[in-house]
């Protein structure tokens, strides 16, 4: 039994009145001055960060949404010049999905619901008064309205592919762009070198790495030897700590008469020269391990090369160096700030172990996911839960309970369990050991996709009916996917939810995403056909489908191979930009970028005792 209208109606006022009540919020806490650092932390950090501020009592404490109007006039190149090409490619996927769920709507509103409503339908779900009349589920068996929807499924689809061709070529033209013309960024000439062997003279890796690149590129510059000192950071990150608690203490002793009397007549002085004392004797700790004899103890098989040229960089990233493919490899280095350094130290066996760890633990929680998922089919299938069990018909005497417990309750725990799977997911991506943050979200973003894809849009189709054909599905298999077909017009609501610029990394991932949707919706229509017993639109179905696997792999010769490579075209032409400005070859930044963060000085204030620096 589907959701009836008055539910529907419940969940869009309470989801409507949540929205107007976050966009007030935001625009009041957004003018508060306290507010500043989260909401302006880039005016602050150059230095105007009271711009857009108003005094107290213009404005400051009621609601505003002129700020949604600015936002949809911010400039493309206003956001690539100041936020990069990931922040262009979620801006250009927000403007994709507005256009596609435009269309889409005014199809499924103008053209498919009045089709299915004056269809001559079922009589229970009229006399249900049930959202299934405006579904799928009203039109008859072997009606010739299904092929309005068949007409329906190609003018979408095409539509999706047109979107999906016009955005890749656009954000491919535009990460040629990115690197050719905005980035002289550090990681544009350097490349990461994993499993280097040990210098057969020296038994030292940083020597082999010295030689071979010297010898065989002209434009080799220098090296930067990756060392397995974990202990360093949790040490640097302590330091820090104690240091922000020392000034911290001291800035509230100057505060005011009060604070400093309570200062001298109790143990806050003594606490605060305790601390000055721990903090000397961590950072003593630190310079001993970043002594040179420690360091060459601790070096491991990985090192970042620097080149002159950004030509050699893409030879050498893109070219196998040694006749054995599992030693020297080669790749693009990450930037530095994406860069996780204690995982560069894991040797390739234990990654492909770590690998199939994660995969198993996603598996599982995928799995367990099915207990919530099925509870909330439970709560839409209220029907059946009154018949099963009499006191729940208690929800009816209270005027609106029933719309809401069946309306709106069953999306918002389906997706308060959705809001905690990201960060399960993230957390298990962490311990594959992913050299850079941004490959850890995208693997993160890959198991939540997959993870949503195969547990609440599957299971909560297959739970939906669980309650009352699990046992003819099972003694009827042949028939799964006639049931899944038919379960699929009866309210799912997925809620879907960048720091590093990748240079538009993310896009291929996202297209991926949207292909696979797209296919899942056509093969969901072949079954939904047969199930009307239309077989003619299921056999007219399955050319759409491979049409659209044909373009998905179109995209894969014509686009992808941008987005993985540095075209040589590019990296020549960049360096002959640089060659005629004269700036050729200054590569003092990209050379001290990578330097690892246990060979910095820390830069405390409070103590005179600074870390060695090597």
């Amino acid at each position: 039994m589907g959701m009836d209208a008055e539910g529907l109606l419940a969940s869009a006022a309470i989801n409507l009145g949540l929205a107007l009540v976050a966009l007030s919020l935001f625009s009041m806490l957004k003018k508060q001055p306290g507010n500043a650092p989260v909401y302006r932390p880039r005016r602050m950090a150059a230095g105007d960060g009271g711009a857009g501020l108003l005094p107290l009592g213009h404005g400051r404490l009621t609601p505003s949404f002129r700020w949604i109007g600015a936002v949809f006039w911010l400039s493309e190149e206003d956001v690539l010049r100041r936020h990069g090409l990931d922040a262009l490619v979620v801006i250009r996927l927000f403007k994709f999905g507005i256009k596609c769920f435009t269309v889409c709507s005014i199809v499924g509103v103008l053209v498919l619901a009045p089709t299915n409503y004056t269809s001559e339908g079922r009589a229970d779900i009229r006399r249900s008064n049930s959202m299934e009349l405006f579904t799928v589920t009203n039109v008859t068996r072997g009606s010739n309205r299904l092929w309005v929807h068949f007409s329906c499924l190609c003018f979408i689809s095409f539509h999706v592919v047109y979107l999906l061709h016009k955005e890749y070529k656009e954000i491919t033209r535009r990460r040629i762009e990115h690197l050719k013309y905005h980035c002289k960024r550090p990681d544009q000439y350097t490349i990461l070198v994993q499993g280097i062997p040990r210098c057969p003279d020296h038994g030292t890796y940083g020597c082999y790495v010295d030689h071979f690149f010297s010898k065989h590129y002209q434009t080799y510059q220098s090296y930067q030897i990756v060392h397995d000192i974990g202990k360093i950071e949790a040490l640097q990150k302590l330091a820090s700590s104690i240091d922000k608690q020392i000034k911290r203490k001291r800035e509230t002793r100057k505060c005011n008469i009060w604070q400093r009397i309570w200062f001298k007549f109790t143990s806050e002085a003594i606490d605060i020269q305790r601390q000055e004392e721990k903090l000397k004797d961590v950072q003593q700790a630190i310079r001993l391990l970043q002594c040179e004899n420690m360091l060459k103890q601790k070096e491991v098989p990985a090192a970042f090369v620097t080149f002159k040229s950004r030509l050699d960089v893409a030879h050498a990233a893109e070219m196998q160096q040694l006749v054995n493919p599992i030693s020297l490899v080669t790749t693009y280095a990450p930037e530095p700030n994406d860069t996780i350094w204690k995982n560069l130290a894991i040797p390739f066996w234990r990654m492909a172990m770590y690998k199939i760890g994660v995969f198993v633990a996603a598996f599982l929680l995928t799995v367990f996911f099915t207990i919530p998922v099925t509870a909330v089919q439970g709560i839409v299938q209220f029907e059946k839960i009154k018949r099963w069990f009499p006191p729940a018909r208690a929800v009816q005497l209270i005027p609106g309970l029933n719309s809401i417990v069946t309306g709106y309750l069953p999306s918002m725990i389906l997706n308060g369990f959705i809001y905690l799977v990201p960060f399960a997911m993230l957390g298990m991506a962490s311990f594959e050991g992913c050299i850079a943050n941004s490959q850890k979200e995208i693997k993160a973003s890959n198991m939540v996709f997959y993870f949503l894809l195969g547990n609440v849009f599957f299971l909560s189709i297959l739970s939906g009916s669980l309650l009352d054909q699990l046992g003819e599905s099972f003694t009827h298999p042949k028939d799964i996917p006639s049931r899944l077909a038919s379960a699929v017009s009866a309210q799912m609501e997925d809620v879907y939810e960048i720091t590093y610029d990748t240079c538009g990394q993310y896009w291929p991932r996202i297209h991926h995403y949207i292909f696979l949707s797209v296919t899942l919706m056509q093969i969901t229509m072949i079954g939904l056909f047969g199930l009307k017993s239309k077989p003619g639109a299921s056999f007219a179905t399955i050319p759409l489908l491979v049409f659209n696997i044909l373009f998905n792999e179109y995209c894969k010769v014509r686009f992808l191979p941008t987005f993985h490579h540095r075209p040589v075209q590019v990296a020549k032409q960049s360096d002959e930009l640089d060659e005629a400005e004269g700036t050729m070859g200054n590569l003092d930044d990209a050379i001290s970028a990578y330097m690892p963060p246990w060979m910095r000085p820390t830069n405390l204030e409070s103590s005179s005792v600074q870390p060695l620096n090597v």
